[in-house]
């Protein structure tokens, strides 16, 4: 088995993501590799509560959007101990900027959450999936639900 060095989690800070997060740190200890975090906020983003992102209705312009982010990534970074420049929070697609962070950093597994979709969800595509296909690094995709 591959001794990783760099792992890199894609949180979404659902309820869900911190079970990501835990083996994420699990995975980071068990290697004594370095630990980074990301979280892509979508150029448009959308209530979507199948996966647990809901933005509050109440949140009107993308600075109190990327604010509200920012605290989240810091709370969730400060709970794993990850260091200040190994945080990521980026606007963008989620896919292509998971792939691109961990080719920039070295990354050599990341560890995302999969909701196991089937039928019309997975031939849409997912961003576990999209990440599977486009990076050179292993994935470790956490079973949600």
């Amino acid at each position: 088995m591959k001794n990783y060095q760099h792992v890199l989690l894609t949180a979404d800070f659902s309820e869900e993501g911190d079970l990501v997060a835990h083996r994420a740190r699990q995975i980071a200890n068990l290697y004594r590799a370095k630990l980074s975090i990301i979280h892509v906020l979508d150029n448009i983003p959308m209530p979507d509560t199948g996966y647990g992102t809901l933005i509050p209705l109440d949140q009107t312009t993308d600075y109190e959007l990327l604010e509200a982010e920012k605290l989240k990534l810091i709370r969730l970074a400060e709970r794993l101990h990850v260091e200040p420049g190994d945080r990521w929070l980026i606007w963008g697609v989620p896919r292509e900027e998971i792939v691109r962070l961990a080719e920039r950093q070295a990354v050599d597994l990341i560890v995302i959450g999969s909701h196991g979709r089937h039928g019309l969800a997975m031939l849409l595509g997912s961003t576990a999936n999209g990440v599977l296909h486009d990076t050179r690094a292993d994935v470790l995709a956490v079973r949600l639900s």
